[in-house]
């Protein structure tokens, strides 16, 4: 916020990447006005409103912060909203009643803060719910909301898969490189209270990961880990690895696995503390199935060849040695306030980039599946954009969704506003700088699962659609959202 000292707020950067650095904007700085305060649950809230305000609200929910700073304003979307009040939008975000992992409230939070700001600024003829990283989650979980007073929603870089499947591809990804670079060793995966046991893991795979980068059979077993956490293959430049150029692949895993193991372990215990317990559990799967489903065997087959290592064995090891259950009543929790259903009220349009280490790119085919399944579809369009990093997008790709979301309030219909080729037209014609839309279909999301309470080691829980608790068996693809007793077709193998 440009005069966030009259609020009596401290700025804190939130855990996402800053957008891409953009040129001035070529409209003249609107004058705004300032509002905030205070929700009765102790989350704050500001907003800022053009004098020429045109009506609409965006109501913008901010990604994930390990705290203690927890402003109602996002310094990293700052550029964004003064693009959008030259252009006569107002723009409203909280802090959460809490930082870190703040689903618990973040949905109720936005909406008592849209009624803050009507009850400040006059009721907007048009909100349109706007969230990055984990607000993108927040937002597309107030488009399953009825009758909440939100018209729109553009959710970018969103963990819309979901907390609980957030929290088990992490556990697929780390519990093989702690079962094939340190093997025999006791090593805490989940359940982290506190951030010094989250650091012990952490260092311990930081580690083995450099160690093991030094040797074929490494390089070999970190690309299966890589592999089984969607980590990308992209690291950096302009254009991705070729797609036989195996060693570069797996160099960019290599990169993107030292910075992202600090942070998910890390994050964790935000996570784990607000569902007091873990949701996560690798028990019964079938770690075979789930390489068999990745977009990634091809190059992971050819770095164990050359390495001349097993990769039978290994995945076998993986399978037979895991072993962590969910704590019942996270599990629960999650799923009830952390996992998209898919019931949308209102049309929902997605951005990502296509090597996102945080929110993988792989999320968006399984929250198109989800929506899918709720016979929601027609409400749901999804954008890419060519570039590497979390949430790394320009200010004229943002401006650009929100104004092709107020298009389609406005026409009731999507037509081609969300064809790259037109939102990249609309998005160079602001003066924010560039903008790389793409046609995409992103890849099978391969740990989604449903827990089978019943279940013990080996009841073959490959690769499912499900989230919460449910009592069918085998590699579901339906929907198990809270307790439940029935899945859909497999889909597994």
């Amino acid at each position: 916020m440009r005069k966030l000292t009259t609020l009596g707020i401290t700025l804190s950067l939130a855990l996402v990447a800053a957008p891409v650095t953009a040129t001035a904007a070529e409209t003249t700085a609107e004058p705004v006005t300032e509002l905030g305060g205070t929700l009765a649950n102790g989350a704050t809230w500001a907003a800022e409103v053009p004098a020429g305000w045109n009506g609409k609200l965006v109501l913008y929910s901010h990604g994930f912060r390990p705290g203690p700073d927890n402003p109602a304003w996002d310094p990293g979307f700052d550029s964004t909203a003064q693009a959008l009040t030259d252009r006569g939008f107002a723009v409203a975000a909280s802090s959460y009643a809490t930082a870190g992992w703040a689903l618990g409230t973040a949905v109720q939070d936005q909406l008592d803060t849209l009624a803050a700001f009507s009850a400040a600024a006059g009721e907007p003829a048009r909100t349109i719910a706007f969230g990055t990283s984990m607000g993108g989650l927040v937002s597309s979980l107030i488009a399953e909301t009825p009758d909440s007073g939100v018209d729109g929603a553009v959710s970018t870089c969103g963990l819309l898969g979901g907390g609980i499947n957030l929290n088990n591809y992490q556990l697929d990804g780390v519990h093989a490189l702690a079962e094939l670079l340190l093997p025999g060793q006791e090593l805490q995966l989940t359940g982290f209270r506190t951030a010094a046991e989250a650091g012990v893991t952490i260092t311990a795979l930081m580690q083995a990961v450099q160690q093991a980068q030094a040797t074929p059979e490494g390089r070999a077993r970190i690309a299966l880990a890589a592999a089984l956490m969607n980590t990308p293959t992209w690291f950096s430049g302009n254009t991705a690895p070729g797609s036989r150029d195996f060693a570069a692949q797996q160099e960019a895993q290599y990169n993107w696995l030292l910075q992202t193991i600090p942070f998910v372990v890390g994050s964790r215990v935000s996570i784990v503390t607000a569902a007091d317990g873990d949701s996560g559990w690798n028990q019964g799967v079938d770690y075979a199935a789930l390489l068999q489903q990745s977009a990634q065997r091809q190059q992971v087959d050819a770095l164990y060849r050359s390495a001349g290592l097993d990769l039978k064995r290994d995945v076998r090891t993986l399978t037979t040695t895991a072993d962590i259950t969910p704590d019942a009543e996270a599990l629960e929790w999650m799923d009830r306030t952390s996992t998209p259903q898919g019931n949308l009220q209102i049309p929902v349009l997605t951005m990502h980039t296509l090597a996102d280490i945080l929110a993988p790119v792989e999320y968006m085919e399984e929250y198109e599946e989800t929506v899918r399944e709720a016979q929601a579809t027609p409400l749901l369009r999804q954008s890419f954009v060519e570039r590497t990093g979390h949430c790394t997008f320009t200010d004229a790709e943002r401006v650009a969704a929100v104004l092709a979301m107020d298009e389609r309030l406005d026409t009731g219909r999507w037509a081609n506003l969300a064809e790259p080729k037109q939102l990249d037209r609309r998005a160079e014609s602001l003066g924010l700088g560039d903008a790389d839309f793409i046609k995409y279909q992103p890849v099978e999301f391969v740990n989604d699962r449903t827990w089978n309470q019943d279940q013990g080691p080996g009841n073959g829980h490959g690769p499912g659609n499900g989230h919460g608790p449910g009592k069918g068996e085998g590699p579901g693809k339906g929907h198990a959202h809270g307790p439940g007793h029935g899945h859909g077709p497999g889909k597994g193998r």
